[in-house]
């Protein structure tokens, strides 16, 4: 997600929270401690490094034989790094062991830094060191060989549609197979069947080519004598319903004999008497064949269907030629009946992609829920958060550790003179705001000479009071023990109250979860906002918190 650029009403938020982290300084005990005679102490081997070097950096610790000691473990020493820590050999005087533990440290920055004070337990007694100042220097470059250029600032970061792009790649890959198989299987010309080749002959040409088939048959020599003159009827019949427009197929013989004798007296088919005369010996002779089971010689047979072949020619020489006027409306006709059959194949493409869209968004909202597709293909901040590559890394010192949506990005608070007084550092980072669907801030406090508890009731005063400073009524509040997993224990306040976006003049619920850890001289927070009702944001706030680890051990 980009980073999102502070409104006037943002800075506000920061200046009220500096505020706040002031008052939460204040109430925080300072209490005395004791030591006994165990002594500790530190030194560096140089306070001048260049960049990538290591720096020696060596406790030693003089105490009881009987005596536990915990020395500083892990990234403790920010913002050097620790590259490596070894502990040398133990060294015993009459009832004392004297220990130390060296730690290789580097920076791979130039600057002024300073190593801060670290704690070792003995016997769960808190010592502290000395913090140490060292300066890293850059490496010498020759410039008359290699051209400088000046550090370029920061820039706002565009907000980062590679996940949409990856949805709309899968919808269009989909849409592409559906298309695909659409074209395949209905607008494609395919190539055409024998039977398709030949249903698009002429009636004349066609009759002609299933009287040859017919002769061809083994119907005779099977003395299947009634499927081969219902086919040779079928044949005649169907060519004399097309070509001579009269509906022969359902005639009678004599319907058919006497439709054939009026188009002849009326001119419109040249045909000679012995002609019809023939025709309808053929077809009396077929009405026995099929309806009273006659069965002629095979000779006859044979000669009635060349008999048919040459009425067929006859009927067709017989035809007056066709009118230019006649050509032209079929020629329209046939080119229409082509569009028509396309624009079907079109509709039914269109339909099927319909309804596989249809029937594809019904299982996702059955399977998945409205809300879900929903938020999927219109887009949902904090379910782009959920969903995004997620980091994991340490904040402050002493550390937090975080797995999170998002980098945390340091943050700059300004504090009165009484309070800076009190802290040795402190360090807080962030990321959104009360404003946007979700916020998460880190911050970590070490205090000077102070070995107290600290007290997390007056912690919570604090908290409640950053949120009526910033505008958040009808705070219901609740508290409970919160465990991380590794086992530290710490305080949750968490609750829910209304917030009125001052910019939108919008309301909203808001719901908060305080976490509060420390020991003897430092302190831990975290706090968490979001929408109440944003089920994305629930699970981000449980995924962070079962995430959630600090470190005891300053």
């Amino acid at each position: 997600m980009p980073e999102i650029g502070k409104t006037k009403f943002e800075k506000l938020h920061g200046h009220l929270l500096s505020v706040a982290w002031a008052l939460l300084f204040l109430i925080i005990p300072v209490i005395g401690f004791s030591q006994d005679d165990s002594e500790v102490s530190s030194q560096i081997d140089t306070t001048s490094i260049k960049i990538g070097e290591q720096i020696q950096y060596t406790i030693t610790v003089e105490t009881d034989s009987l005596n536990i000691v915990h020395f500083p473990e892990g990234q403790t020493f920010s913002p050097l790094e620790t590259v490596e820590a070894i502990m040398k050999d133990t060294v015993k005087n009459k009832n004392k062991v004297v220990l130390q533990k060296v730690y290789a440290l580097t920076q791979f920055d130039s600057g002024a830094y300073t190593i801060p004070s670290q704690r070792i337990a003995i016997n769960e007694q808190p010592f502290f060191t000395d913090s140490f100042h060292i300066k890293v220097a850059d490496v010498v470059v020759d410039t008359t060989k290699q051209k400088m250029f000046d550090i370029k600032p920061l820039i706002q970061v565009e907000k980062s549609y590679a996940k949409i792009w990856k949805w709309i790649l899968v919808i269009l890959l989909g849409l592409l197979i559906v298309g695909g198989l659409v074209y395949w299987f209905y607008l494609r010309k395919k190539p055409m069947t024998e039977e398709e080749k030949e249903a698009l002959l002429p009636p004349y040409d066609r009759a002609l080519l299933e009287l040859k088939r017919l002769e061809n048959s083994r119907y005779l020599i099977q003395d299947e004598y009634k499927k081969y003159y219902s086919e040779l009827t079928d044949i005649v019949r169907s060519y004399l319903e097309e070509d001579v427009h009269v509906s022969a197929l359902e005639s009678t013989t004599g319907q058919l004999i006497a439709k054939l004798e009026m188009l002849k007296d009326a001119g419109e088919l040249k045909l000679e008497n012995d002609t019809i005369t023939q025709f309808q010996k053929i077809l009396e002779t077929a009405d026995l064949v099929k309806f009273a089971k006659s069965k002629p010689p095979t000779t006859v047979a044979e000669e009635d269907r060349k008999m048919v072949e040459q009425i067929v020619v006859k009927t067709h020489d017989a035809l007056p030629e066709p009118t230019e006027e006649e050509l032209m409306l079929t020629e329209e006709y046939l080119e229409e009946l082509a569009k028509k059959k396309q624009r079907k194949k079109i509709y039914w493409a269109a339909a099927i992609f319909i309804g596989v869209l249809f029937l594809g968004g019904a299982f996702s909202v059955a399977y998945y829920g409205f809300k879900e597709v929903k938020d999927t293909v219109i887009g949902h901040p904090t379910k782009e958060l959920l969903e995004s590559e997620w980091v994991a890394s340490s904040y402050g010192y002493p550390p937090i550790d975080l797995e999170t949506p998002d980098v945390l990005v340091r943050q700059e608070v300004e504090l009165p003179q009484q309070v800076l007084d009190s802290i040795q550092d402190m360090q807080t980072f962030t990321y959104g705001s009360y404003f946007q669907h979700f916020s998460i801030s880190s911050t970590s406090v070490m205090f000077k000479n102070n070995q107290g508890d600290p007290d997390f009731e007056g912690a919570i005063g604090s908290a409640l009071g950053i949120f009526e400073q910033l505008g958040i009524k009808n705070i219901i509040t609740k508290q409970e023990e919160f465990t991380t997993k590794s086992g530290v224990a710490g305080f949750k306040m968490f609750g829910s109250g209304n917030f009125k976006n001052p910019a939108t003049q919008k309301s909203k619920r808001l719901k908060y979860n305080i976490l509060l850890f420390g020991g003897k001289g430092f302190i831990q927070q975290i706090a968490l906002t979001w929408e109440d009702g944003d089920e994305y944001a629930e699970e981000i706030v449980t995924r962070i918190l079962s995430s959630l680890d600090v470190k005891t051990q300053v």
